[in-house]
């Protein structure tokens, strides 16, 4: 799979509906309108997620 950064995955969210809920330093949780449940996502908009964080944030989103 395709290396992404945190940049790119917020802008997926965002562009999927995802808001930002609430923040405490580099993690943000995310909410959807109509999904049920919350998204973590954590570091710096220019890091590299490890696959790991990329697998759970989909599964989070609904994505997979």
């Amino acid at each position: 799979m395709k290396r992404i950064k945190v940049g790119e995955i917020i802008k997926m969210l965002e562009k999927d509906s995802w808001f930002l809920h609430r923040q405490k330093g580099s993690h943000r949780q995310y909410k959807h309108p109509d999904k049920k449940g919350t998204v973590t996502v954590n570091g710096k908009p220019s890091e590299v997620l490890s696959q790991m964080l990329l697998n759970s944030i989909f599964k989070q989103a609904g994505w997979k």
